[in-house]
C-alpha cells in the first residue's frame, strides 16, 4: 500500500507528489494525460509562447520610434505553433526528469476511486492511506444559439491554429479571453470583444479594467461591454455575432469566434460522487483549511476545488496538503495570492481591490505612479499604465495593482508587502535600483503617504 496516490499530475499535483516525497511518503502520481496539466499543455505556457510572439510583433509594429527600417514584415502561425510545442515539450519531460529523480511512481491512465484507500487505473487497483484529487478543470460552456458551430473555439482549440483568423471575435472579457484578444490583434487579426457586465476583469480592481479598456482601444480593439451574445449565425464564408448592447443590437462578423466563458472543475468519470464527495453547487470539491475532504483520507486542491483557480495557487495547496498529511499545521495565505493577465501592457494584482476595501468597511488611502513618470519605462518606449498601492487606516499595505511593462514581475514585491502585511512606513529606505520599473513601485508607496519624490505635488 502507497502512503499517498494523486490523481492529476498538474502544478498542484506534481509538486504536492515531490514535497510528499520530501516527507519521506511512497508516492504513485496518476495522470491520464501529459504532466503539467492545463497550465503547461494548454494553458500559461502555451499562451505565454504565442505571448512572446506577439510582444515581437509589437516591437516590429512599433520599429520607427526605434529608427530601425525593416521591409516585408510576415507572420507565420504554423512555425509559431511548432514553436510552442517544443517548448511544451521540452518542460514536461523536464517535470518526467524531476519526478523519475524524486521517486514517485508515475502511471498513465485514467483513475477511478472504487473507496476512500482504493483506484482503479488500467484494470488494475491500487491502494493507498491518503488520496489526493488534483483533476483541475476545463472550459466552460456558453449557452448560446450557435455555440456549436465547428468555428466556434474554446481555448484548448484555439491555441491549434496553423494560420492566423483575418477576423477574430471573443465572447468573454475575462484573463483567457482578452490575452488572447491582445496576441491575435498582433498576429494580425481584426479582433472584436463582447463581455456582459459593464467592466473588463471583473475580479480584479476596476480601475485595471477601465484602465485596459482604452489601451484596448488604442490597438483598435472592438471592445462591447454590457453586451449579451444572444446567438451566432453563419453567414457566406464567415459567421456572424449578434449581441444585445445598452444602445441596442450589436453586431460583429468573425472567421473564428473564441468561446472564452470560464473554466469548470473535471471530475468526470472519477467516482468522486458516488464516494460521497461533497460538491458545491457548481460542482466543485469541498474541503476545510488543510484541503480534506468529508471523506477521511482523501483531500483535493487546485481548480477542482475552485477559489482562485490559478497554477502557482494549485502548487501552494499541494504543498499544504502533503504537509498536513504528515502532521503540520500549514495553510495557505490566500489573501496574498498574486493573480497576472498577459495582455498588452501586463496587468498583476495582489490583495484587495478598492471595492473590496470599500465592502469591508476598510478606511484605505491610496498611492500611484504612471509609468510616464519612470525613466526606464520612457526609454522602453512603454509609457502605458501605473502602479497602485493601497493602504489601510493602520498604514498596512492591503492592496497592489499594476497595469504596464512586466507587471506579472514587478508583483512580487507587492506580494511580498501584502503577505507580511508590511506597512507603507517601512518601505522607504528599502533602496530601489536605478533606472529600473521597480522605482515606480516605491514611488507608488511614498505616493500613499504624500511623499513621492518623482511626482507633482497635489495642489492645495
Amino acid at each position: 500500500m502507497k502512503d499517498l496516490i494523486i490523481i492529476g499530475g498538474g502544478p498542484g499535483g506534481y509538486v504536492a507528489a515531490i514535497r510528499a516525497r520530501q516527507l519521506g511518503m511512497s508516492v504513485v502520481l496518476i495522470e491520464k494525460d501529459t504532466v503539467g496539466g492545463v497550465c503547461l499543455n494548454r494553458g500559461c505556457i502555451p499562451t505565454k509562447a504565442y505571448y512572446r510572439n506577439a510582444l515581437v510583433m509589437k516591437d516590429i509594429m512599433n520599429r520607427s520610434e526605434f529608427n530601425i527600417q525593416i521591409d516585408n514584415v510576415s507572420f507565420d502561425m504554423a512555425g509559431a505553433r511548432e514553436r510552442k510545442n517544443k517548448i511544451v515539450h521540452s518542460l514536461t519531460m523536464g517535470i518526467e526528469k524531476l519526478l523519475q529523480a524524486n521517486g514517485v511512481e508515475r502511471i498513465k491512465g485514467e483513475a477511478v476511486l472504487l473507496d476512500k484507500n482504493t483506484v482503479q487505473v488500467n484494470g488494475e487497483c491500487i491502494q493507498g492511506r491518503k488520496l489526493l484529487l488534483a483533476t483541475g478543470s476545463v472550459p466552460a460552456s456558453l449557452s448560446i444559439n450557435g455555440i456549436d458551430l465547428p468555428e466556434v473555439l474554446n481555448s484548448d482549440q484555439l491555441l491549434e491554429l496553423d494560420e492566423v483568423p483575418d477576423r477574430l471575435a471573443v465572447i468573454g472579457g475575462g484573463v483567457i479571453g482578452l490575452e488572447f484578444a491582445c496576441i491575435f490583434n498582433y498576429f494580425g487579426s481584426q479582433v472584436s470583444v463582447f463581455e456582459y457586465m459593464p467592466y473588463l476583469l471583473n475580479d480584479l480592481d476596476n480601475e485595471l479594467g477601465k484602465r485596459m479598456l482604452v489601451f484596448l482601444k488604442k490597438q483598435h480593439i472592438a471592445v462591447h461591454t454590457s453586451a449579451t451574445v444572444e446567438k451566432i449565425e453563419t453567414e457566406i464564408g464567415a459567421l456572424k455575432i449578434i449581441a444585445r448592447g445598452k444602445k441596442g443590437v450589436v453586431e460583429a462578423q468573425a472567421d473564428i469566434v473564441l468561446a472564452a466563458g470560464g473554466r469548470k472543475p473535471y471530475i468526470e468519470g472519477l467516482g468522486a460522487e458516488k464516494l460521497g464527495v461533497d460538491l458545491d453547487e457548481s460542482g466543485f470539491i469541498k474541503v476545510d483549511s488543510s484541503f480534506s475532504t468529508n471523506i477521511d483520507g482523501i483531500y483535493a486542491i487546485g481548480d477542482v476545488i475552485g477559489g482562485c483557480m490559478l497554477a502557482h495557487a494549485a502548487s501552494e495547496e499541494g504543498i499544504a496538503a502533503v504537509e498536513n498529511m504528515a502532521g503540520y499545521n500549514t495553510r495557505v495565505d490566500y489573501h496574498a495570492v498574486p493573480g497576472c493577465v498577459f495582455t498588452i501592457p501586463e496587468i498583476a494584482s495582489v490583495g484587495m481591490s478598492e471595492e473590496e476595501a470599500r465592502a469591508g468597511g476598510i478606511e484605505y488611502r491610496i498611492g500611484k505612479c504612471q509609468f510616464a513618470a519612470n525613466g526606464k519605462a520612457v526609454t522602453m518606449g512603454e509609457t502605458d499604465g501605473m502602479v497602485k498601492v493601497l493602504a489601510d487606516q493602520d498604514d498596512v499595505i492591503v492592496g497592489v495593482h499594476i497595469i504596464g511593462p512586466h507587471a506579472s514581475d514587478l508583483i512580487s514585491e507587492g506580494t511580498m508587502m501584502v503577505n507580511k502585511r508590511m506597512k507603507v512606513t517601512e518601505i522607504p529606505g528599502l533602496i530601489h535600483p536605478h533606472p529600473t520599473l521597480s522605482e515606480a513601485v516605491l514611488e507608488a508607496v511614498l505616493d500613499v503617504q504624500g511623499k513621492a519624490l518623482h511626482l507633482a505635488p497635489p495642489r492645495c
